[in-house]
């Protein structure tokens, strides 16, 4: 896979250093700015594909960063990272331009699911290097392969459940956003796709039942928890 370069606007020392170290794991190129005014003189200078960019940074924050990009090159992607008491900038955040957001705390994980999605939709690059392999309770999740296990039985996922499920693995034990999970694997986020969804959901309660311990509950007006 041809390298992704990440540009990174983070002025929290740990999270940036934190984050910067992960994407590299992940085969990433990662530059990392503490503050919007750097981020922006290096984003003028290099090539990347995408910006990950936090909301509240010193000298120039990331909203005026992101309407900056956005004069400079039209059609890069953009994700901001905000704290939740910042949720009221996320409408300001989209007239910038950024194409996401996700609110912190969040999973490393989630970031990666959300940066693949968007680079899918813009068609840079293929799948990110994630994790394959799942356990669910008694069952083994393999997601490369497309095949749920439990024991001797073996049950083939089509593409549409393979990624659901695996989305659900990501966030196990916790809330699944609905419309991060209709965006990232059926790009759109319409009546529709949601109904196809709730099918999707279905079906896999139905694969995983044959243990007590699984479950997939519905979160109202929030989207779905994997327990087990």
């Amino acid at each position: 896979m041809e390298d992704i370069k990440l540009l990174l606007a983070e002025d929290d020392q740990n999270l940036g250093s934190l984050l910067r170290e992960y994407m590299i794991a992940k085969k990433i190129a990662t530059d990392w700015y503490l503050n919007g005014e750097e981020a922006y003189k290096n984003f003028v200078k290099k090539h990347y594909d995408l910006c990950v960019l936090d909301i509240m940074m010193p000298v120039k924050d990331g909203i005026t960063l992101a309407r900056e990009i956005r004069m400079t090159n039209t059609d890069m992607p953009i994700i901001f990272l905000t704290a939740k008491s910042q949720k009221e900038d996320i409408l300001e955040g989209f007239k910038s331009g950024c194409d996401d957001y996700i609110t912190k705390p969040f999973s490393m994980e989630e970031l990666l699911y959300r940066i693949e999605a968007i680079l899918r939709r813009t068609n840079k690059h293929g799948k990110l290097n994630m994790q394959q392999e799942f356990k669910i309770g008694e069952y083994l999740f393999d997601s490369e392969k497309q095949i749920l296990k439990l024991n001797n039985k073996i049950q083939k996922l089509t593409t549409k459940e393979t990624d659901l499920l695996k989305l659900l693995c990501v966030h196990k034990n916790s809330i699944l956003d609905r419309n991060f999970a209709l965006k990232t694997i059926w790009i759109d986020d319409n009546y529709f796709n949601a109904r196809s969804m709730d099918v999707y959901i279905a079906k896999l309660r139905k694969y995983l039942k044959d243990d007590e311990t699984v479950e997939i509950i519905n979160i109202h007006g929030k989207g779905f928890k994997l327990l087990g």
